[in-house]
């Protein structure tokens, strides 16, 4: 990509605020143009098949599923669109877990403006973005497989799920925002208390409060 050209990019996110800010910061720079906007998983993924972008832009937390999902969803259809991760959590929540899934970059929406647009020309040539604060995560977990917390060993499923419980819903309330039978999800409640040696749901929330997993 040399720098005349123009980087064309889909913004998936289902609040209109958020998307309205994004074109803004992204209106005053030349070579960055907003060809597409979706507000859900769905709808991303169509828009991925019909539009020729070569950079999107993916919220985490979609009504319809997770972010991670649709990423690896687009990265199957199209493995050359680079794909940037934006949330407002943490780094260390979601990042290795979004890199691992095929993002290009992970990026927290409180970032500056100036870094946005440095991340989308970065990922838009093909290199990774990995922002200061990633670095060093990623530089923490080097040869500490052995001793990561017990939710590092997940599948991206059940960490979503124990988040969810943590945040107070039910099975049948994550049934219903995920789209999957009771069975499927308590299935997933059992397999990850299972995995982190828990007994019930209130030592799952009291797990993840005290790691900052929830807000």
């Amino acid at each position: 990509m040399n720098q005349n050209t123009v980087i064309h990019i889909l913004i998936a996110d289902d609040h209109a605020i958020v998307r309205a800010g994004l074109k803004q910061i992204l209106a005053d720079t030349k070579d960055i143009v907003v060809a597409a906007e979706a507000e859900n998983g769905l709808d991303a993924i169509k828009l991925c098949r019909d539009q020729d972008c070569q950079v999107m832009l993916l919220d985490i937390s979609l009504p319809d599923r997770s972010g991670i999902e649709v990423l690896k969803q687009v990265r199957k259809e199209n493995p050359k669109l680079a794909v940037l991760m934006l949330s407002m959590h943490r780094e260390d929540q979601y990042a290795i877990r979004s890199l691992k899934a095929g993002a290009a970059g992970y990026l927290n929406k409180q970032s500056a403006p100036k870094e946005l647009v440095n991340a989308i020309r970065q990922v838009a040539k093909g290199q990774m973005y990995v922002s200061p604060a990633l670095a060093q995560e990623l530089a923490r977990q080097i040869g500490e497989d052995q001793d990561r917390p017990l939710h590092e060993t997940l599948s991206d499923r059940e960490y979503q799920t124990l988040t969810m419980i943590a945040s107070g819903k039910s099975v049948t309330d994550i049934a219903n925002e995920l789209m999957l039978s009771v069975k499927t999800v308590s299935e997933y409640r059992s397999r990850l208390l299972a995995k982190m040696k828990l007994k019930n749901s209130a030592e799952l929330t009291h797990y993840a409060i005290k790691h900052q997993l929830v807000e």
